[in-house]
């Protein structure tokens, strides 16, 4: 199953585009408030509620100024692939016409990576997407582009497989293991790709976008019904 994310940036250096970034994001200014913030993503198919990790404060800054200044409003899921993610973010999806190929679109800059070990790919969380490792070493993040996890449940032998072959003999925690086992994910992508987030309503939401019927043409794992972010906004959090 694929996983690589695949975006097209002029990438002319981490360095360079951090400043870049600090520029953009200053347009939107962020209050102390926004940061005890959830954020609703209404959607055509129902409303998935998101809350961000304070241990990724580059990622959640990001995503809660694109928010505010209603960056993803009109944005489509462009790629979903069921038992895996559903992703979104790129404003070339917006009013795009059917049959034309997404994923490639965003903002000019990318986000230093903000791998936390104890955040890992369980089902519902929120993650960046990115460039592959092999023109993105660093695995800094896409802009604006960004996957909830759906994945699948494993068992112990199928954990066993993963971490010989695909991840290198990496061995996944035991409580980790516990969630993979029990709740699902996509254990694959652990220590790669950044976790910023997860999904605290609407995982009922997630897995009814996950089952949409996808193109098999250019437009590859792009819905054949438009799944629309009709409205991102910034919620009070419930407990």
């Amino acid at each position: 199953m694929p996983h690589r994310f695949l975006l097209k940036f002029l990438f002319l250096g981490l360095v360079c585009f951090c400043s870049v970034a600090v520029n953009a994001q200053n347009k939107t200014k962020l209050k102390r408030k926004d940061l005890k913030r959830d954020i609703a993503l209404v959607t055509n198919k129902g409303t998935i509620v998101l809350r961000l990790s304070n241990e990724t404060p580059l990622h959640r800054d990001n995503f809660l100024r694109l928010v505010k200044a209603h960056y993803y409003d009109g944005v489509l899921f462009h790629r979903v692939i069921n038992n895996f993610m559903i992703q979104a973010g790129d404003p070339d999806s917006k009013a795009a016409p059917a049959g034309k190929a997404l994923g490639e679109g965003g903002p000019d800059y990318v986000i230093p990576a903000e791998l936390r070990p104890n955040l890992f790919h369980k089902k519902g969380v929120l993650a960046a997407a990115r460039e592959g490792d092999d023109v993105n070493p660093a695995r800094a993040s896409s802009g604006s582009q960004f996957y909830i996890v759906q994945g699948k449940k494993f068992t112990d032998g199928g954990l066993d497989s993963l971490q010989t072959n695909r991840l290198k003999g990496f061995k996944i925690p035991a409580d980790q293991r516990e969630v993979y086992k029990t709740i699902g994910g996509t254990p694959h992508l652990d220590r790669t790709y950044t976790v910023f987030g997860e999904v605290v309503s609407g995982l009922d939401i997630v897995d009814s976008i996950a089952a949409t019927p996808t193109s098999k043409g250019k437009d590859r794992d792009r819905p054949l019904e438009d799944v629309v972010i009709i409205r991102a906004k910034l919620v009070k959090r419930k407990k």
